[in-house]
């Protein structure tokens, strides 16, 4: 079991920048692959990035490429997505997902997620 608990969501302007954390409880979080996905109002669940356990491999969504870095610290138990230029359709709750493999590649995101975090707010003002 882990358990997954995000924060750092907030509310922000247009332009500004936010850094999301994730703790795992758990000695094997190490072992997990680690992904960000969010969920706009209306919508359905989108990836946004994810990194292989050993940080070696990310993924990025089309959309966050150049934007948002992924990065995680297995000392610390936590994973990181750092936000920069955010704009208004940013807007979401962000959940961070762990999973025993990252799966090959981007397509594939989609079955991602063996547990979820509870998500946190982000809010980017006009």
């Amino acid at each position: 079991q882990v358990q997954l608990v995000e924060s750092g969501g907030g509310l922000v302007q247009a332009g500004g920048s936010l850094r999301l954390s994730c703790a795992a409880s758990g000695r094997t979080f190490r072992r997990y692959a680690m992904g960000w996905f969010l969920h706009a109002p209306a919508k359905e669940r989108e990836f946004v990035a994810a990194i292989n356990w050993s940080d070696t491999k990310t993924y990025y969504a089309d959309s966050a490429k150049g934007r948002v870095t992924v990065s995680r610290d297995n000392a610390k138990h936590t994973v990181y997505l750092q936000m920069n230029s955010l704009k208004p359709e940013d807007t979401a709750v962000y959940y961070c997902a762990a999973d025993g493999h990252l799966p090959p590649n981007i397509a594939t995101m989609t079955s991602f997620g063996d547990y979820w975090g509870q998500g946190t707010q982000v809010t980017v003002s006009s």
